[in-house]
């Protein structure tokens, strides 16, 4: 029995997670839900908890996460957020975000050379440390004589273990960005092991690019990218990049993982978006590859190929959300994906 937990969360979360489930539940599988339906701003604004040692212990327990979204405009701090995904990346260790961007379809990309849009990498982003560490503090907050300062933290466990996992899943290339002709501490440590790594794997074409120069070559030609490995700040800005390139924000998926233990966390790049909720114009599409991340992740490779089939039909023939270009809603693009599958 594969146990999932199921977290919708804020905004347009519950939407488009209910979606990725009836969906998973259509393909069938020995598959069991946990819904954790409780973490969301709505508690957060009546107690200040946002995820509770209770809730930790199932999630690390069961390892497997479905989430929807964290955020609500109004929270007017980061700490509820932190405290709910950053809590679960640092919780489980998930030193993994994979980001897969595959263009969905031809219209969708936003690039005036046909021949150059074939985008189909994913972007490897260390996932627990860098400039999003928490490590910092502001003096003299509220003044005209504020300082605020964030600091950047690299480890060699931390780089180590995520550039070996970028050369694990390249079919022919691996890119490494960083920006170490200014970040000269950091980039020292990234740049010798990227050299440990390049040296260990001679079957790879390994390569090198500061991250201003690969967000030129992704608009450029992103067709030319396999794996693009990078730390937690630069990994967030490409991965989102690379998610308009492939047909948009709303398609996104993203797999929070720890290859060692087998844990991870699938939740779709696009966020609450409170500003649709409840208007049926969400698109599922993002959850619904986030969960067929979930399922190749858990062994059950041909029904996520099945599930990746299935949202390709259902675009190509427009049988989806507006902002992809057609005019079903929320639900019926969902129940469009699960009628492809058949």
């Amino acid at each position: 029995m594969q146990k999932i937990i199921v977290v919708p969360g804020d905004g347009i979360g519950p939407e488009v997670t209910e979606e990725a489930v009836k969906t998973l539940q259509e393909l069938g599988g020995d598959l069991e839900f946990t819904f954790l339906e409780e973490i969301n701003a709505d508690r957060y604004l009546r107690s200040g908890v946002s995820l509770t040692d209770s809730e930790m212990e199932v999630i690390q327990a069961e390892g497997t996460v479905l989430f929807g979204a964290v955020g609500d405009p109004r929270v007017t701090t980061s700490d509820y957020a932190r405290g709910v995904l950053l809590r679960l990346r640092t919780g489980l260790d998930l030193f993994v975000n994979r980001r897969p961007a595959v263009l969905l379809d031809e219209r969708l990309s936003p690039l005036r050379d046909a021949s150059k849009r074939g985008i189909d990498c994913v972007v490897v982003r260390e996932n627990t440390e860098g400039l999003y560490s928490g490590i910092g503090g502001r003096l003299r907050a509220g003044t005209v004589d504020e300082i605020a300062v964030d600091q950047e933290v690299s480890t060699h466990l931390g780089v180590s273990r995520v550039i070996d996992y970028a050369f694990g899943i390249a079919r022919d290339s691996v890119c490494m960005v960083d920006k170490s002709n200014a970040v000269q501490s950091g980039g020292k440590l990234w740049q010798r092991l990227w050299r440990v790594a390049e040296e260990a794997h001679p079957e790879v074409a390994a390569s090198h690019l500061y991250v201003d120069t690969a967000a030129m070559k992704l608009v450029n030609d992103p067709s030319v990218f396999d794996v693009i490995v990078t730390n937690n700040s630069y990994g967030d800005i490409l991965s989102d990049l690379s998610a308009e390139l492939a047909g948009g924000l709303g398609t996104a998926a993203s797999a929070n993982i720890n290859p060692q233990t087998g844990a991870g966390l699938y939740e779709p790049v696009h966020g609450s978006a409170p500003d649709i909720v409840g208007k049926g114009l969400a698109n599922p599409v993002g959850a619904v590859l986030s969960a067929a991340l979930l399922l190749r992740d858990r062994g059950m490779k041909s029904e996520s190929e099945a599930l990746d089939r299935a949202v390709h039909r259902t675009i190509a023939e427009r049988r989806c959300t507006p902002d992809l270009g057609g005019t079903l809603s929320t639900r019926e693009a969902g129940e469009a994906i699960r009628a492809a599958l058949s």
